[in-house]
């Protein structure tokens, strides 16, 4: 026997934690690579690679009864590119590249390669010691395209000291990679995985992603993984009908593909399978230091009629819709990413009402540590490209998020979804002129960030391009040149500063404590007002929204304390781009008092309120 029994027994069993140090290429100490892959329906197996120029196939042994074959071939050596020769049942041989290589070549070229052994020193020992993603700590995301963040910006390691610089600057406290496993077809945007446990080679090694990953580590910058479980490609060369037989997908095809993606789905009842994802999160957590996984098209997992006709999907055992072995799945995944990496973060974009989902999986829940609220981003999106006209009849789209604000630990995406495939990106989907798309821009982002909730952005947002991403193109930068995408990423910069310096736009977000309307009801003016709480004893903020073109002057506002409440942000200020009303009004502050209670609280001040603006007043608890 080539492998261990433990090893054996512990991928049969589901358990194997480390699969990557079992199966796949694994350089010897002594010299040479033992190989082993899991194909238990194959009639042989046989290894082929740079150390024979490709030439007669070196045969691999099974493993007992495992389903696993291994050899060890003591020519190969690190650097050596190698695929499987399997054999199936009928003896008809398919070339397939190895499901649990860890490095393989740059796309379109589709062989694995042998990893080299060497381990990467880190230095993020104080991040990985500090991190947490407890309740009460501040999180503030931006997403990213590495292949169109910036041209000119070459590889792994290149890409994390510019990008570390510019996520600092900005201020956010994490970034989430879109997935970063190899993928054959760029325009999929890496959401269509051939290797699970391989970086993508189109920016650098193993070693140069975890570079880059440590340079935003040291800069206090965490980084959340996309994570795509729910689905693979069809291609011949990789996971598709591995030993001949539907392997690690269904093989009824009402079960084992996506009709909207034309791609496979795992087949999640499979011990084995399971164990090959449980133990990937486990790799990109442990190998790479990711601080999260974001987990991609939760809600096609969770049910078997997802994007189906009318008997095009098969009930599950209990006649229901609900697909219970993907269901035990994650409640596996999350139980086991709790235990082995209790800092690390999961998030699920489901987006559907599933219960639970951020709930222990011990009280019925998935398990997860957050979720993308999509209800929230399609309402607010809805809400804000309404004409100022139309948004008295539209008012409770913008409050209805609150009724269920708490019963997840909900992340606030405008994501890559939002800015594709004719969507337009954010700031085109304003309405008005030029000056009104801006403002309106700037007060849904100050609106966003004093909700309960964690922010995220996708790339580009920052900077207000009026056309959609394009991952064949880079940013357009050069619009910083000018002073209204400028004044956009100023206020970013701002959003960011605030919320930390002022711990109640964070601290309580998943709590209905931390949250109080102030007015919800003013569908005529389409003005709102509410306040954030801090714990007993902390800060409050107060923020008035006004989404019309026409200023508010005069307007009450009602505060829970008397004394001075400062202007802590104002989206018409001339430094983002603002027309700066009010700003006659020096120093920007108002004093508090009780001779009027309004909106249910004892004091109130009067302010004027710009057009399509959005204001912040803090004070603390005297």
């Amino acid at each position: 026997m080539i492998l261990s029994d433990l090893d054996l027994h512990l991928f049969n069993e589901g358990t194997h934690r480390r699969l990557w140090e079992c199966l796949g290429a694994q350089p010897l100490a002594e010299g040479g690579v033992r190989f082993a892959v899991w194909a238990p329906n194959a009639s042989a197996v046989y290894v082929l690679g740079d150390w024979n120029e490709w030439g007669e196939g070196l045969r691999l042994e099974p493993q007992a009864s495992s389903g696993i074959w291994a050899v060890v071939c003591p020519t190969a050596q690190p650097g050596h590119r190698y695929k499987y020769s399997v054999a199936d049942a009928a003896g008809q041989h398919t070339m397939k590249a190895d499901p649990m290589a860890q490095q393989t070549e740059c796309p379109p070229s589709t062989a694995s390669v042998v990893p080299w052994p060497v381990p990467y020193e880190w230095g993020d020992g104080s991040w990985m010691s500090g991190r947490s993603h407890a309740p009460g700590t501040p999180l503030r995301i931006y997403e990213v395209h590495l292949g169109s963040w910036r041209w000119g910006v070459n590889g792994y390691r290149e890409m994390g000291e510019a990008l570390a610089d510019h996520v600092c600057a900005m201020g956010f406290t994490h970034v989430e990679l879109m997935p970063v496993a190899e993928h054959p077809f760029g325009g999929s945007w890496g959401y269509q995985v051939t290797g699970y446990y391989a970086a993508t080679a189109r920016f650098g090694t193993p070693h140069d992603l975890k570079h880059m990953i440590d340079t935003l580590h040291r800069r206090g910058i965490g980084v959340i993984v996309d994570w795509v479980p729910a689905h693979f490609p069809k291609d011949d060369w990789s996971l598709a009908h591995f030993d001949g037989t539907a392997l690690y997908e269904h093989s009824d095809p009402r079960q084992g593909e996506h009709p909207d993606w034309g791609t496979l789905v795992f087949n999640y009842g499979r011990t084995e399978v399971r164990n090959f994802l449980v133990a990937n999160a486990l790799y990109w957590l442990h190998e790479f230091h990711v601080d999260g996984l974001r987990v991609d098209a939760v809600a096609s997992m969770l049910y078997l009629d997802y994007s189906r006709p009318v008997g095009g999907w098969v009930p599950n055992r209990e006649g229901g819709r609900e697909n219970l072995d993907a269901i035990d799945f994650l409640r596996e995944l999350n139980s086991v990413v709790q235990v082995e990496a209790p800092t690390a973060m999961m998030i699920a974009e489901e987006s559907t009402a599933w219960p639970k989902v951020t709930q222990p999986v011990e009280h019925g829940g998935l398990g997860f540590t957050h979720k993308w609220n999509m209800g929230w981003m399609n309402d607010t999106l809805g809400y804000m490209e309404h004409d100022a006209v139309h948004k008295r009849w539209h008012h409770r789209e913008l409050s209805f998020g609150l009724l269920y604000a708490f019963s997840e630990r909900f992340v606030l995406p405008f994501s890559h979804d939002e800015v594709v495939h004719g969507k337009g990106s954010l700031l085109s989907k304003m309405p008005g002129d030029d000056w009104q798309r801006f403002a309106n821009l700037r007060a849904l982002y100050a609106w966003m960030w004093a909700q309960p909730g964690a922010p995220l952005l996708f790339m580009g947002a920052e900077i207000a391009p009026f056309t959609e991403w394009n991952e064949s193109q880079g940013l357009p930068w050069h619009l910083l040149e000018h002073a209204p995408h400028k004044g956009v990423l100023e206020l970013i910069i701002e959003l960011n500063r605030l919320s930390r310096e002022w711990p109640a736009l964070y601290e309580r977000d998943h709590e209905p404590m931390g949250f109080q309307w102030l007015d919800a009801d003013d569908a005529e003016h389409s003005m709102y007002a509410l306040l954030r709480w801090g714990y007993a004893g902390g800060k409050a903020v107060a923020c008035i929204a006004n989404f019309t073109p026409v200023p508010r002057t005069g307007y009450r506002l009602g505060l829970p304390w008397p004394g001075t409440w400062d202007v802590l942000l104002d989206t018409d200020s001339p430094a983002y781009g603002g027309s700066g009303f009010g700003f006659q009004l020096e120093p920007r502050r108002y004093e508090a008092t009780p001779d009027v209670p309004w909106q249910g609280q004892r004091d109130s001040i009067v302010l004027d309120v710009p057009p399509l603006s959005v204001i912040w007043l803090g004070s603390s608890r005297p």
